[in-house]
């Protein structure tokens, strides 16, 4: 089966998250193929988190917490994407702002 490439993955995110209100910005751009996929979702500017395709509890592909367990302010949020992008130039990195960011990138990353 193929796989949709990290591109359009990205893309369609972007989309679904602006399409149901929220907001949604491509922060680093990757490998349009096969590149991994940093997701940070915030709810109402506040609260970040990091997320990435990993392998769930269960042993099966899923969106798995990824970074520092605390983010204190701006400037940790954007040191750890830069220092990740530093390491992994094809890491694409997306900022999503909207109630439910773990559900709307899990189901477009099709990982629900």
């Amino acid at each position: 089966m193929a796989r949709l490439t990290s591109a359009t993955l990205v893309s369609a995110l972007v989309r679904r998250v602006h399409d149901a209100g929220g907001s949604a910005m491509q922060l680093a751009r990757g490998d349009a193929t096969a590149g991994g996929i940093l997701i940070l979702t915030l709810e109402k500017g506040g609260n970040p988190c990091f997320f990435e395709r990993g392998i769930g509890p269960s042993g099966t592909p899923a969106l798995v917490r990824s970074g520092p367990a605390e983010l204190a302010d701006p400037l940790a949020v954007l040191e750890y994407w830069q220092r990740r992008r530093a390491r992994d130039p094809d890491l694409w990195v997306v900022e999503l702002d909207i109630a439910g960011a773990e559900r709307f990138a899990a189901e477009t990353l099709g990982l629900d």
